[in-house]
């Protein structure tokens, strides 16, 4: 590779190219075993003579930094092992950068950094139920077609196959009512909302979101200068007569709550719409897994029931695919297109081409329908067995709430296990078991002691060992109590 040398300054050139080709061996920028310049290549590039390169090779060949291969160049020696390299002490600048306070409050995530062989964590599909081949084959086509090898920037709404392949899928699967102008394809649900933020928020504008709720997205509001105020949640959704009056935009996932799993009704709904079109607000609509339903009737997105285009409708493939694709999208109100397409173009003007027009075959070619009835029956199947072995193993310390929609299940502790889920959850990953806990999800007020099991990513074998062992570790916190006491 190139490789980077000032001499600018610099009167001892050849000692100079010696000492930092030595410093980046050291240092590991240069690893062992890789070819350096060759010295004709170099003195060209450095405006210097052959020879001054070649006094610095020596030196490096004389100390064993480097070796040589007759025909083939000068190369790092492998007996300098690759470090780190590591970071330049600098003058303190803490007085001279400072950043703004609201991101010291802000975790950076690390729920997925420890692996687990049991692995109940929510929203995660099952990878190895990806169809990789199908994926290559549509990939390489993509490689191959005009669009891509023009080498061009998107449209900043996407890719227009696509958007209209998702306008398609959602008005058959969901029937929302949406045109391929009304879709944005954006990088993950957490752009979309970033993109309503910037469109619709000034500093300390209100946010209502659902409390417990999804707790990235009230970290992103905060930083963005949003005053986020959270609503309680009920067995029917979010409770409406809560919502503040000047909330510009409410956040809402009405067709499986995150966390609790509850459904909102029918009736909520249109009470959320009729409020929102009385204080002039937006509403944001999470559909995030609804496409795995596992019995009852489907009810209607809000956006289907929205006669006054205030409802921005956002849906991912991260839950239906993978998460690694990063892949998403909204559909906005009219009136909020043009604008959001600005937003999209100065966040990062748009997302990844390739994988857009892949999508976009894999979806029109049917592809993406059989793997959703495919996948969808071996998630009925975890979550049946899921939810069967918590009722009957786990009656006396958790109640789990009713859920036949997306890839988690919820239970809310209850005895003396509320008072210790923390603990039991960190037993459990040593155990190998990951799940989360409800406390994860606060927005305001503390929400019920409980747990998350996801059944997307663990395999069905699996499942009845990873309960057994986390049911060993609610007994050994019980057992532990009485002596606390």
């Amino acid at each position: 590779m190139a490789f980077h040398v000032s001499l600018v300054g610099r009167t001892d050139l050849s000692g100079e190219i010696y000492r930092q080709i030595r410093q980046a061996i050291m240092d590991g920028r240069l690893r062992p075993g890789e070819r350096l310049p060759p010295t004709r290549e170099l003195a060209a590039e450095l405006t210097v003579s052959r020879s001054t390169v070649t006094v610095a090779y020596e030196s490096l060949h004389a100390e064993g930094f480097a070796t040589s291969h007759t025909g083939a160049g000068t190369f790092v020696s492998h007996q300098f092992e690759a470090k780190r390299p590591a970071s330049k002490a600098r003058r303190s600048t803490a007085r001279a950068i400072r950043v703004r306070g609201v991101w010291e409050a802000i975790p950076l995530p690390i729920g997925f950094d420890r692996a687990a062989r049991f692995d109940f964590r929510t929203g995660l599909p099952d990878a190895s139920l990806f169809p990789h081949r199908t994926w290559r084959r549509v990939v390489a086509r993509t490689l191959r077609s005009c669009e891509v090898a023009s080498g061009v920037y998107e449209n900043p709404a996407g890719n227009w196959n696509l958007r209209a392949a998702i306008a398609r899928h959602i008005g058959i699967s969901r029937s929302v009512s949406a045109s391929p102008d009304d879709v944005i394809v954006t990088n993950g649900t957490q752009q979309a909302f970033d993109i309503v933020a910037r469109v619709l928020l000034g500093p300390c504008d209100v946010v209502a979101m659902e409390d417990p709720g999804y707790r990235p997205l009230k970290e992103l509001l905060k930083a963005l200068g949003a005053r986020v105020i959270g609503v309680p949640v009920d067995s029917e959704g979010l409770v409406v007569e809560a919502l503040p009056a000047g909330a510009r935009v409410v956040y809402v996932t009405p067709s499986h709550q995150f966390p609790l799993s509850v459904v909102m009704s029918l009736s909520r709904r249109r009470a959320l719409l009729a409020w929102a079109e009385r204080n002039n607000a937006v509403v944001v609509e999470d559909d995030y897994d609804s496409e795995f339903r596992f019995g009852g009737r489907p009810l209607e997105p809000l956006q289907t029931i929205d006669s006054t285009g205030r409802v921005v409708y956002v849906g991912t493939f991260s839950k239906t695919l993978l998460p690694t694709l990063r892949l998403a999208f909204m559909v906005v109100p009219t009136p909020l297109r043009e604008t959001a397409h600005k937003a999209k173009f100065v966040t990062d003007w748009h997302t990844a081409t390739m994988a857009q027009s892949a999508l976009a075959q894999f979806i029109d070619e049917g592809s993406f329908a059989r793997h959703i009835r495919k996948v969808g029956r071996i998630y009925s199947e975890r979550h049946a067995m899921l939810t069967a072995e918590i009722k009957r193993n786990f009656g006396d310390c958790l109640d789990l709430v009713p859920s036949s929609t997306g890839l988690h299940i919820t239970a809310c502790a209850r005895g003396p296990a509320a008072d210790h889920v923390d603990a039991i959850v960190s037993r459990a990953l040593d155990l190998g078991v990951a799940i989360a806990t409800m406390s994860r999800n606060q927005v305001d007020r503390k929400p019920p002691a409980g747990i998350l099991l996801g059944y997307g990513a663990i395999e069905t074998a699996r499942i009845a060992e990873g309960l057994r062992r986390l049911r060993r570790c609610f007994d050994e916190r019980m057992r532990r109590r009485p002596k606390a006491a």
